[in-house]
């Protein structure tokens, strides 16, 4: 870990150091890059995990998008991803509105503001969602910034997701209503890959935060949201 706050640094062509789970060369196939990446979690500790969350969380807390946002679509991370939570309640407590998802039966995402650690409850797949009021799939149109889940992001801003479609679907969404809030991803920093595959659906992010960097693609509207 490099200090507390990331560099502002624009990409600058790394690419992942040559291991067992993760290649140099990024397979083109999306399901292997996914098993790759994956493997590579399941290697970390916990100190690992909490190491680079509370790094996570005061680089992401200094974010001018998400400073200025009022509403910030998040989500609960899980298992060996990097961690959301300790952000999750600090953005509560200076005062932004936090909107959490809840899977739907078809993959899509309803959403529910983020009440605090106690409001959180086990649901499928392992994920813990909130347990307030249903907003509908359209309260993220009103969000300022959205945290995106991830397993990679590459130079052009391109995310590979876990392959739900999930977030493909708020994504699309977001296009189609025409709203600009700022797209960012938390991940480790050997999950920053000098290219992954994409189909046409794909969006790009504005920006990743690793412990190590945080990284910008394109500049975005950064609305304040509701």
């Amino acid at each position: 870990m490099v200090g507390d706050q990331p560099d502002e640094a624009a990409w600058s062509g790394r690419t992942v150091p040559s291991d067992d789970a993760v290649p140099a060369a990024v397979p083109s196939d999306k399901a292997l890059l996914r098993r790759r990446l994956l493997a590579a979690r399941a290697l970390l500790t916990s100190d690992d995990v909490q190491t680079a969350a509370a790094v996570l969380t005061g680089s992401a807390m200094a974010l001018p998008e998400l400073t200025r946002a009022r509403t910030v679509a998040a989500y609960v991370s899980v298992g060996r991803e990097p961690g959301t939570r300790a952000l999750l309640d600090a953005l509560r407590e200076r005062g932004v509105r936090v909107l959490l998802p809840v899977l739907l039966a078809d993959n899509d995402l309803d959403w529910a503001v983020y009440e605090g650690p106690g409001t959180l409850a086990k649901a499928r797949r392992g994920l813990l969602e909130p347990t307030g009021p249903r907003l509908g799939p359209e309260a993220v149109l009103g969000a300022g910034a959205v945290l995106l889940p991830g397993l990679a992001v590459d130079a052009r801003g391109m995310r590979l997701g876990r392959g739900g479609g999930s977030y493909d679907r708020v994504l699309a969404r977001i296009a189609r209503a025409g709203t600009d809030p700022a797209l960012v991803v938390l991940l480790y920093a050997d999950e920053v890959l000098e290219h992954v595959p994409e189909e046409p659906h794909d969006h790009p992010v504005h920006a990743v935060v690793t412990p190590e960097a945080t990284l910008r693609f394109r500049a975005s509207g950064g609305g304040y949201g509701d």
